[in-house]
């Protein structure tokens, strides 16, 4: 382990420093493994420590059905077992899949599974995210975000295709990961009964509760792997911090401005927002520094930065140029960006939390579980010795919980059990969760897809109609599907595209506190009495318009281009899905009555009433809402509004909101709403 002397002493850390050293042999202080960047691939590939175990592990896979691996952050499991597999003509006759709980991994490994097998990426390595397919008919190692491959299994419940697949990252407990888990073994033991080709399942991470995998994967063996990576210095606050991005920012600089510019940053921040804000504020910085310091590239990462920007994390920094990567959680696991000496952790993540009884989906920014915290650090070890600074004192950490609350159990269900009937899956109530959900949560859901219409009830069994059916085609929650569909009745499918496609990526709109009179006045003329829908279309339709989007007019505007290029992919792929399920589509001009009455008609049960004493209810759980002040609907009262998203902050406020009729939400459920707008006779 480092002494004190190989790292600058602590009395050399600058004013407002937030660090104490923290020399305490913890779990975290990990092991050294030889092998950089310049090493030639082969070499790197044997100095991984999988590369010892490789023959008994072999030995192993080729005979079991099922196996839990657990090999530490960097010990090559990600990139070496697929290919291990396949050299040793195991899972020949069909697919290798590896899933990914995020697109920029799934990318990132398979160009990295590629090179190191000296092919074009889409020949014999190739990967399958949302909205991207690089693969052939010679493809047999295939790289996937989950949710890709429950896509297909819609289509293939048995999963045919494939004779192997490695979950990986399983830890990290996504939706999509945890549905996997129950399609993939109900794949395996029907393919059983079939006598078809058996299927190859193998759950691998760096951190997990081993015996509830074990066990839901039919008593599993656990298969450990040695060899861990190089050795991370770990660093506490002194004292608490009440801002973390305060924190984040005196840390950066303090590194930037004592370590060698060859030593790359990566900071740990919760969203875009926050990221976007603190990479202005570093560039700022940097711009005002001493010569002696040297230049500082920022480069945000998040899941709604196109794929092209999300890449740009991998480039190297130019010459005598530091390089300080601005992330969510999606850099917490298997993506290696090289260079990285130092790791920022704020100790904070967005989560989503759903009530099933208040019908509330908050997203709030919570403390990290220890699982993620050590993920998180390991980043820091992957090609060198590094060190992690904790922007929380130790005693924070020691009361962190140990595992992630999997998001099966805090998530609204219509989505996942919708996509459960899609799958055939024969009772969605009972499906086999490796982590329940609540009863209320699930028959919450099922109500929900009941009232659009997606499913019916007989003889208490759920089944899904030829609406569900359709509404299953498509990558959206159930709400904004319905809404498509039901567009061709109103003539306005370009404009319902359009606005779905705007709700669905994170906001195209930037709101600079400091210039707060000039968005407003940028603003005001796309501003529509009728709402923040038709205010976000004409804004669409106004960036269309300009020579393909021109930037200029974003900055003058305030609006994301970056976020409007993501908007127009979505539109496209979403147009493409309308195509296949032969919809007519078409364009109701400037007629926004159209578009409102297919919004109403859709997203009912996100309706709001004005009540006597001018606040308002969300009729369908009745619970107290206000408008959001960035509504263009904030200084007025309409009787009737739905709207996209609750959000929960001194107070519960309805995000993106539309005006609409009452006689349009009993037209979309007459008896839902007869009980709804008069409480009282019900």
């Amino acid at each position: 382990m480092p002494n004190d002397h190989d790292h600058p002493p602590a009395k050399k850390f600058k004013p407002g420093s937030v660090f104490f050293r923290n020399d305490k042999n913890k779990p975290g202080m990990l092991l050294p493994r030889k092998g950089n960047a310049t090493t030639p691939i082969e070499v790197q590939r044997k100095q991984l420590p999988i590369y010892q175990a490789k023959p008994q592990l072999m030995n192993q896979l080729r005979q079991l059905h099922n196996a839990i691996l657990i090999g530490e952050t960097g010990s090559g499991k990600t990139t070496q077992i697929p290919q291990y597999l396949y050299e040793a003509g195991i899972g020949r006759q069909g697919l290798i899949a590896i899933t990914q709980p995020r697109r920029v991994a799934a990318i990132s490994l398979a160009g990295r599974v590629a090179e190191e097998k000296r092919t074009q990426l889409g020949k014999l390595v190739g990967y399958t995210v949302r909205f991207e397919d690089v693969t052939s008919s010679e493809t047999k190692l295939k790289f996937m975000t989950d949710g890709m491959l429950l896509r297909e299994a819609i289509g293939d419940p048995l999963l045919l295709r494939y004779t192997v697949v490695l979950l990986d990252e399983a830890h990290e407990r996504t939706v999509h990961t945890d549905v996997l888990f129950g399609v993939v073994k109900a794949a395996q033991r029907r393919r059983r009964e079939l006598n078809k080709i058996p299927l190859k399942v193998i759950v691998m991470s760096a951190t997990m509760d081993v015996d509830l995998f074990s066990e839901y994967f039919n008593k599993s063996p656990v298969l450990y792997l040695e060899g861990r990576q190089h050795p991370i210095q770990i660093y506490y606050t002194k004292h608490p911090q009440s801002d973390y991005l305060q924190a984040a920012l005196v840390t950066i600089f303090q590194i930037h401005q004592e370590a060698p510019l060859s030593h790359d940053i990566l900071v740990f921040m919760t969203g875009q927002e926050e990221i976007e804000a603190l990479a202005r504020t570093c560039r700022d910085i940097a711009k005002h520094l001493p010569d002696g310091c040297g230049p500082m590239v920022v480069i945000p990462l998040y899941a709604s930065l196109p794929p092209a920007q999300q890449l740009r994390c991998f480039q190297p920094a130019p010459k005598g140029c530091r390089k300080v990567i601005l992330s969510t959680n999606i850099a917490e696991t298997s993506v290696t960006i090289s260079g990285i000496k130092f790791v920022i952790d704020s100790g904070m993540v967005k989560a989503k939390r759903f009530s099933p009884d208040s019908g509330l989906e908050v997203l709030a920014v919570q403390r990290v579980s220890k699982a993620q915290a050590w993920q998180r650090a390991g980043r820091a070890g992957r090609e060198e010795s590094g060190s992690c600074y904790r922007l929380y004192t130790e005693n924070e950490f020691d009361s962190l919980i140990p595992m992630t609350v999997p998001e099966i159990q805090r998530c609204n269900l219509s989505s996942v059990m919708l996509q459960l009937m899609a799958l055939g899956v024969p009772d969605v109530m009972n499906f086999d969760f490796m982590s329940k959900p609540s009863p209320e949560a699930v028959r919450s859901a099922v109500n929900h897809l009941e009232l659009l219409g997606a499913v019916e009830r007989k003889e208490g069994q759920v089944f899904l109609t030829a609406l569900g059916k359709k509404m299953a085609s498509f990558p959206l929650e159930p709400r904004y599907s319905k809404t498509i569909l039901l567009s061709p009745d109103y003539s306005c499918s370009d404009e319902i595209l359009s606005i779905v496609s705007l709700l669905s990526v994170d906001t195209v709109l930037f709101n600079p506190p400091a210039k707060r009179e000039e968005v407003l006045a940028a603003r005001k003329k796309f501003s529509s009495s009728e709402g923040d829908h038709i205010t976000l279309l004409n804004i669409y339709r106004a960036f269309k318009k300009v020579s393909s989007g021109n930037k200029e007019w974003c900055r003058e505007n305030f609006v994301n281009s970056r976020n409007m290029g993501l908007v127009k992919d979505v539109q496209a792929q979403l147009r493409d899905i309308c195509l296949k399920l032969n919809m007519k589509l078409g364009s109701c001009g400037a007629e926004m009555g159209n578009v409102r009455r297919c919004i109403a008609r859709g997203m009912f049960v996100n309706a709001a009433e004005l009540q006597p004493d001018g606040s308002y209810l969300a009729l369908d759980t009745h619970q107290p809402v206000s408008i959001h002040p960035s509504s263009v609907l904030f200084q007025g009262k309409p009787a009737y509004v739905v709207f996209n998203e609750l959000l929960h902050t001194s107070r519960c406020y309805m995000r993106d909101l539309c005006l609409v009729d009452a006689d349009w939400l009993l037209e979309a459920a007459p008896e839902y709403f007869g009980r709804k707008l008069h409480p009282s006779k019900s």
